[in-house]
């Protein structure tokens, strides 16, 4: 197996030699798995256009497209244009409207393509003169928008509608009008602030113990509209109280990149299912785990997944707005994309510090697919940082 040289935290470089037992690229159906689970997918940037990253995204249509049909192939549903695809950091309305057209017309072309799309306010900028109505008028153009393609919609966390609500009032009534008018049920997402700063004191509420309240009072006056809801507030215990109180026709689709194992495989009073951004950079070990659950086998479920978990933890890290990067990260070292780039410039949000601990724990997870191709790209991009591999 190969050995490269990585830095470590006091500066020092030192051999790493990999262990070279990756989890294998295995074909699985969403039948064989207990719980639905999408993953929601990153965007491949094209690095040859010659735009101003950080102003005008350009992306490899072809490369991004060919990352979805991965996912179906490995029996896991698309989370499409949500916050992993850049969406309000990055990737815009215009380029997410092409993106939910694309990949539409991809999941028409097989049978087993669960795909849903994000639909929110972000091509609204939030300001003082952005009220309720212009809010509504905002989610009413998305979720059209995703409708009209045939999708079928991940209704987001609006920033332009935390600036604007005076209380939790505002909450129901912007919720309440969307969800009188969406043709199926929809998954609500729940961003914490660790996720996009802009998003404190959602439901209206600062204490997230109090914003559930007016989340499950939404919920419930619009059951029969709501699939389910998917909250990112990295804390099993919130999200274990939440799911214990929704009402029995809505699931609990989990997004705790820091917890997920245990709570897809829950406790006698339930379980999540998933709906997760790291399933983008552990997708085959994913897969593997939810086929082991299938089969009733706990153990090799959390044989596979829980060594994944530090590696989860390590790339949502705070600041968690940047794991999208670790995310790109992991699907250059897998051979998935050609380079480093990311739309926004992106690539730059990390330290080679933390690049480094990442493959070590990817290695160790057993997530990088080849390990001696993941060497030597790991060794390119030291390289450019100035160590010598």
């Amino acid at each position: 197996m190969p050995t490269i040289n990585l830095p470590n935290p006091d500066r020092s470089i030192t051999p790493y030699r990999l262990s070279g037992d990756p989890i294998p690229f295995v074909k699985f159906k969403a039948s064989d798995f207990p719980r639905i689970a999408y993953a929601a997918a990153h965007v491949v940037a094209d690095p040859l256009a010659g735009n101003d990253p950080w102003l005008t995204p350009a992306i490899d249509w072809e490369t991004t497209l060919k990352f979805r049909h991965r996912m179906w192939d490995l029996g896991l549903g698309v989370a499409e244009a949500m916050d992993t695809a850049q969406r309000g950091m990055g990737l815009g309305w215009v380029e997410a409207k092409e993106l939910i057209r694309r990949a539409q017309a991809e999941a028409r072309t097989r049978v087993d393509s669960l795909i849903a799309y994000g639909a929110g306010t972000d091509h609204l900028a939030p300001g003082p003169e952005v009220g309720i109505d212009a809010i509504i008028a905002a989610y009413e153009e998305q979720v059209g928008f995703v409708e009209g393609e045939g999708g079928r919609v991940i209704l987001m966390a609006s920033r332009a509608l935390a600036a604007a609500a005076k209380s939790p009032d505002d909450y129901a009534r912007v919720y309440g009008r969307i969800l009188s008018q969406v043709k199926q049920p929809v998954i609500l997402h729940w961003l914490g602030e660790m996720f996009d700063p802009a998003l404190q004191g959602y439901w209206g509420n600062i204490d997230h113990d109090a914003a559930m309240d007016v989340c499950l009072d939404v919920i419930v006056a619009n059951e029969d509209k709501v699939d389910g809801i998917k909250i990112s507030l990295l804390s099993a215990e919130k999200e274990i109280a939440m799911r214990r109180r929704l009402p029995a026709s809505v699931k609990m689709y989990t997004g705790d990149d820091f917890n997920y194992a245990e709570l897809i495989a829950g406790d006698d009073q339930g379980y999540s299912h998933a709906l997760l951004g790291i399933f983008d950079a552990i997708a085959p070990a994913a897969s593997a785990g939810l086929a082991a659950l299938g089969r009733g086998d706990s153990k090799e479920f959390f044989d596979i997944l829980e060594p994944t978990v530090p590696l989860s933890r390590h790339i949502f890290a705070a600041p968690t707005r940047f794991y999208k990067t670790g995310v790109v990260f992991l699907a250059y070292l897998n051979g998935l994309q050609d380079h480093f780039a990311m739309i926004g410039g992106q690539q730059s949000t990390r330290s080679l510090q933390h690049l480094s601990e990442l493959f070590r724990l990817a290695d160790k997870a057993r997530v990088l697919a080849d390990p001696e191709l993941a060497a030597q790209r790991m060794a390119r991009v030291l390289a450019v940082h100035g160590v010598q591999a």
